[in-house]
């Protein structure tokens, strides 16, 4: 009777587990737009996007970030960018974490 109760207790643990894994909200997008402002980090830096739409986005640029110092690329001030990463919000602010620079114009 132990062990039945331990057995029990071990699959409804599994079952939550996965099924709190296959619940994950996907979070990665792609934001295009123009480079307002840089400031630089401790492994990178983190570059404000604001797109045609006047969302404004904090993208945090780092060379673990994106794959590689052969991934890697500095952005300057007036740049139209496109990135790719995990989005996240804290308070007001939109910001991504950049696993991708897609474009550089």
């Amino acid at each position: 009777m132990k062990n039945l109760k331990r057995i029990s207790l071990l699959v409804i643990l599994m079952t939550f587990v996965i099924s709190c894994k296959t619940m994950k909200n996907d979070t990665n997008i792609a934001v295009s737009g123009k480079v307002d402002s840089i400031e630089a980090g401790k492994d990178g830096y983190t570059a404000k996007i604001t797109t045609d739409a006047k969302e404004v986005y904090f993208a945090t640029i780092s060379i673990v970030n994106v794959g590689g110092p052969q991934n890697y690329k500095q952005l300057k001030i007036g740049d139209v960018v496109s990135v790719k990463g995990e989005k996240w919000k804290s308070e007001d602010e939109n910001h991504i974490k950049v696993t991708q620079i897609v474009s550089v114009k």
